[in-house]
């Protein structure tokens, strides 16, 4: 059941997509967990270079709802790329993860919590004083070193790599994550 709910999952994200180019879309498989609430992250690629991410941390809405809205995002609204170009979908890879809830981590100091975090198993949320900033699981593949996986992310969250402050919240989470074959 899990791999029925990826592929249908990666459907509805391409499709999302290609509807908001005018591009041909594929019909829709059913699954029941499209209607409950789920939080998802779309992540496009081209070439295994990113081209955009952006996703929901919180099953606010139903599953099927958060993943379309989700990828129209990471295609057409993540601030660091331009909008998807209709040349570009066909090269475009397309991985939807699936959150599971947040648990926080409980520590003492940075070095403490720098022990606790889970190379490869742990997506992590920063957050401190109204600032936050998240890496999925899948960061790790390219940041082995929990330090530095910590650092990266206070700065993405707006802090500078070194800041620390006994009121930093952290919460992790782990995914279920499907991605397109690669194009031939």
């Amino acid at each position: 059941m899990p791999d029925d709910l990826g592929s249908a999952l990666l459907i509805l994200a391409r499709n999302a997509i290609a509807a908001e180019l005018g591009a041909p879309t594929r019909p829709e498989p059913a699954h029941p967990a499209l209607e409950e609430r789920g939080a998802t992250f779309v992540t496009l690629t081209q070439e295994g270079h990113l081209r955009g991410c952006i996703g929901s941390l919180e099953p606010n809405r139903p599953l099927g709802v958060d993943v379309r809205s989700n990828a129209r995002a990471a295609a057409f609204g993540d601030p660091r790329f331009s909008p998807l170009r209709p040349s570009e979908l066909q090269r475009t890879r397309i991985e939807v993860s699936l959150l599971s809830p947040a648990m926080p981590i409980y520590f003492r100091d940075e070095p403490d919590a720098v022990a606790q975090l889970r190379p490869g198993v742990d997506g992590v949320i920063l957050e401190w004083d109204g600032k936050r900033g998240t890496f999925l699981p899948q960061v790790w593949e390219n940041l082995h070193e929990p330090q530095l996986f910590l650092n990266l992310l206070k700065q993405k969250a707006g802090l500078p790599a070194d800041f620390w402050d006994s009121d930093v919240r952290l919460d992790r989470y782990e995914v279920q994550k499907w991605k397109e074959p690669p194009k031939i």
